[in-house]
């Protein structure tokens, strides 16, 4: 993650010097200006966390400048430096919007407690918009279960935990995309820092443009007021567009500019802005197929996948249904007060028998609804309704699998329903017990515990 960024605005080279190089030794990046007009500039260009200027310069004072930085953005705070305070002069300062008035010479430790004090204040208000202008989730562990894909993509995944490379994760609807992209932003380096979600899918090219770049007033007829993009929300953060594959192909270059230059402009703007964000993305799409129907750009598509991470569906990895389940039991028990309530075995057997098309999204509602509709301390068969079909037992195939899929997914159900017993399990299927043995270790299929 890059450093944070300060721009000293002094027209003596000593001053600079002296500041520069103790921010320096403490981690700081550095841009110097020595007047108005070379502030601006390097304020327009770059993207500083905070501006240090002094009262009086060659072609105005920081109370000159201080206007024409807000009209860049409002956001990033102006200490004043003079060699002549007075307390008028301190007032007007900070009414006109500096955010400290500090007098000559300057205590440098003192400097870097204010600095440290105004990055923790953005911080906290990049968290408050982000949380602001997302749906909120509800917070669970992506790796919940012991079976092999789900350990699989756990170990993938933490590889990738400091590292700063966009992340496209692949995965149906409701199997989890949104909480790995969470749970990768909340272990990395930025996990300090705002994470903002945006769900691309069904937005139009104007309301997703102005959702992700802001716009500025009179952009367009709607525009009456000044609007600050998503990017900039998520600056230092971590920026997760789901459904990714939905997004305007007009919009795309725009997208590709951001992660290749770290730049974009806001609609109706003429000046470009900088900003440092970790992309992650997710679809549930064939997103190489849209490329090849030049629906999605191939350069953005190659920016996005440096890391791809694949969600499994819940129907390949059944034995992970009752630990999954009894999970999200307790979640939802604690969130109602109902206290501790159990699956009783017919509840289970009924969970790993069906085929779960809305994955671990409908998994939890069809455990809310059971909740929610019996008083007792066990869920049993009776309580359960899948997508309005009430009592299902038994399994259910489902059409999208390969034969080979459903091969595999029948043995482990057999499987788990005989306790790992594999006499019993191969006589069931009607197969001999060497052959069954053969399959498990084809299909990499782990034993439930008996």
């Amino acid at each position: 993650m890059a450093r944070n960024r300060i721009l000293i605005v002094d027209d003596e080279p000593a001053v600079r010097f002296g500041i520069r190089e103790f921010l320096e030794l403490h981690g700081y990046e550095i841009d110097e200006a020595e007047s108005c007009q070379d502030a601006r500039h390097i304020f327009s260009t770059s993207r500083p966390d905070i501006v240090i200027a002094d009262y009086m310069l060659p072609d105005g004072t920081a109370l000159d400048l201080l206007p024409r930085l807000k009209e860049v953005d409002s956001e990033i705070p102006l200490l004043v430096l003079t060699g002549h305070g007075s307390i008028n002069l301190a007032v007007r300062a900070i009414k006109e919007g500096a955010e400290q008035f500090l007098t000559k010479p300057i205590e440098l430790h003192t400097l870097h407690v204010i600095l440290q004090r105004l990055l923790e204040k953005q911080r906290s208000h990049h968290k408050h918009l982000a949380s602001k202008s997302r749906q909120v989730r509800q917070t669970i562990d992506p790796f919940i279960g012991t079976s092999a894909a789900i350990r699989s993509l756990a170990d993938q995944a933490r590889k990738f935990l400091t590292t700063e490379s966009p992340v496209l994760i692949l995965g149906e609807t409701g199997s989890g995309k949104g909480v790995l992209a969470r749970w990768l932003h909340e272990n990395s380096p930025r996990a300090e820092e705002a994470f903002v979600d945006l769900n691309c899918a069904g937005l139009s090219r104007e309301l997703l443009e102005t959702e992700l770049f802001g716009h500025e007033k009179g952009a367009f007829t709607s525009a009456t007021s000044t609007k600050q993009g998503l990017f900039e929300v998520a600056h230092r953060g971590t920026m997760f567009l789901d459904e990714v594959g939905d997004v305007d192909l007009q919009i795309q270059p725009k997208l590709l500019k951001v992660l290749e230059d770290k730049r974009f402009r806001r609609v109706g703007d003429v000046r470009d802005r900088q900003v440092d964000v970790r992309l992650i993305a997710a679809t549930h799409q064939d997103i190489i197929q849209l490329v090849r129907e030049k629906k999605f750009r191939d350069d953005l598509y190659f920016r996005i996948s440096t890391i791809p991470l694949s969600f499994p569906p819940l129907r390949e990895r059944i034995e992970d249904i009752p630990v999954v389940a009894q999970y999200l039991l307790n979640k939802v028990s604690t969130d109602l007060g109902r206290g501790e309530i159990q699956l009783n075995e017919d509840c289970l057997k009924a969970l790993q028998a069906y085929a779960w098309p809305g994955n671990v999204r409908e998994l939890r509602n069809v455990i809310e609804r059971a909740v929610l509709l019996s008083d007792e301390k066990t869920i049993g068969l009776k309580d359960l309704n899948f997508d309005g079909h009430p009592n299902v037992g038994a399994p259910s195939l489902d059409s999208r699998l390969t034969l080979l899929q459903l091969e595999k997914q029948h043995i482990q159900r057999v499987l788990q329903e005989e306790r790992g017993r594999v006499e019993k399990a191969a006589n069931r299927l009607g197969i001999p017990r060497s052959s069954l043995y053969q399959k498990i270790k084809k299909h990499q299929i782990p034993m439930p515990k008996a």
